[in-house]
């Protein structure tokens, strides 16, 4: 397509990740044109109409595919595989919210479809873009914590009553549970610091009452490399672990709370707002201790970078250019998520 085209853009669902995760970054990006929204819930639906043209189903959406060169699925997992060869089908890029899909085998066929018919499939993997993480990937590139042994990743939240929506409803075997959930980010971010890994431990469990699927979780990988990770979620942990810990034989990393630029989001900021993505002093990690001696070292967080996934994407759809989340890279990490619910 032209370059100076605008890439032509339908979103499929307008919750948390439709509203959140997706319109704000592709509306504030010059790239991009948001031509539909498909919803079916009144209210959003007036939320939307605001802006945007709003059709009351996915099939809707679908049906005028063909006259968009991108289709977002911000929707329930169960429904990625039907919705995602639809778009794919009718000549659409596609992005696709994660969990990529509830299986493997669905995953796949979706990567074999985005191959055969020539057109780009993109996983929205947007936490390898926080802040902390890239700090992360700064510090092993730094080689300061000498050769890494184990990596702890937590992401914990705390909701003890069901809600009517998708993943408290939603069986497992349909991609809900805070496994496929928050454990999708945990995972991939494993294998983007550390590589191929194994699964050899996995404790799911169903805490909530009436629950359909897990509350709680804790994997552990073994990387080709040798390094351990350890990776906990949790939406029912009244006090949260640190969100990163990362040991190595000079020295270790450590830090608190989540990556600011989702809270931002709810509370209405936009991407290009000043300062947006960015972490105050208060929520540095710490690095230090063992041959490096005790005193610890305040690091600041490199900001969170949300925005680079969607221009990635518009290089892609435009210039042919690699998708910033390959799909076969999450495949890999599916993969694992598929084992632990085995």
């Amino acid at each position: 397509m032209a370059a100076s085209s605008p890439i032509r853009t339908g979103i499929i669902g307008f919750g948390l990740a439709g509203q959140i995760f997706h319109e704000p970054f592709l509306s504030t990006n010059p790239a991009f044109r948001i031509d539909v929204v498909a919803t079916a819930d009144p209210a959003r639906q007036a939320i939307a109409r605001a802006k945007y043209v709003v059709v009351d189903t996915p099939a809707e959406l679908l049906s005028r595919a063909g006259d968009l060169d991108l289709v977002v699925l911000a929707s329930p997992a169960h429904v990625h595989l039907e919705q995602g060869l639809a778009a794919l089908e009718a000549g659409a890029a596609v992005v696709v919210d994660k969990p990529f899909a509830p299986s493997v085998a669905q995953a796949t066929q979706l990567i074999e479809t985005a191959e055969r018919v020539g057109r780009p499939l993109i996983v929205f993997q947007n936490r390898r873009w926080d802040g902390d993480f890239l700090t992360l990937r700064k510090l092993i590139d730094s080689g300061r914590l000498g050769r890494i042994h184990r990596f702890e990743s937590t992401f914990e939240r705390y909701s003890s009553q069901l809600r009517d929506r998708w993943q408290d409803t939603t069986p497992i075997e349909q991609g809900a549970g805070i496994t496929f959930d928050l454990g999708s980010h945990l995972v991939d971010q494993a294998l983007q610091l550390f590589g191929p890994a194994t699964l050899r431990r996995a404790e799911l469990r169903i805490l909530r009452d009436g629950g359909a699927s897990d509350d709680d979780a804790f994997l552990s990988l073994e990387h080709d490399s040798g390094i351990i990770s350890h990776l906990t979620v949790s939406r029912l942990a009244a006090q949260a672990g640190p969100r990163f810990r990362l040991l190595g034989t000079e020295s270790a990393y450590t830090v608190y709370g989540l990556d600011g630029q989702e809270a931002a989001l709810k509370a209405g900021a936009r991407p290009d707002d000043p300062g947006f993505g960015q972490t105050p002093a208060s929520a540095f990690g710490l690095l230090g201790g063992g041959s490096r001696g005790s005193a610890l070292e305040t690091v600041p967080t490199e900001a969170g970078n949300y925005a680079a996934f969607y221009a990635g994407v518009a290089s892609t759809v435009r210039d042919g250019a690699p998708p910033p989340v390959d799909p076969r890279s999450a495949l890999e990490a599916l993969r694992i998520l598929e084992q632990a619910h085995s």
